[in-house]
């Protein structure tokens, strides 16, 4: 095989992870979290209302699609999307089909996350 067949391959197979990364409409509903910027996985468990075993299965698929990164600090896992470009295309999607966009709505969400206690404390 050549390597412009090879690497038509490999961008295809990146494209159809995305498609099916953005086909779930509970990783749809991650993203619209991260729109918002990096979260803990306590805030996406507390914005979806998932189980986190739940949710740390697609943010595996959202991850391998190159949608995501996370950081670690300490014991908390932080993700963020990595381009914001997704959210364009989010937008674009639900423009199309005539889907609303589901808007963030900021909770009061507690966990032991530093994030949250930085908060409470300000």
């Amino acid at each position: 095989m050549n390597a412009m067949i090879a690497t038509t391959i490999h961008k295809e197979d990146q494209t159809s992870k995305i498609f099916k990364a953005l086909a779930s409409p509970s990783r749809r509903k991650i993203l619209t979290l991260l729109r918002n910027g990096e979260q803990c996985v306590c805030h996406i468990e507390a914005f979806t209302g998932f189980r986190q075993a739940y949710i740390s299965q697609q943010l595996k698929v959202l991850k391998d699609a190159g949608l995501i990164i996370d950081e670690r600090e300490g014991w908390n896992v932080y993700y963020r999307a990595i381009n914001s470009e997704i959210f364009q295309v989010l937008d674009d999607i639900a423009q199309l089909t005539g889907e609303p966009v589901e808007p963030f709505r900021k909770q009061k969400i507690t966990c032991s996350c530093p994030k949250c206690n930085k908060e409470l404390k300000n």
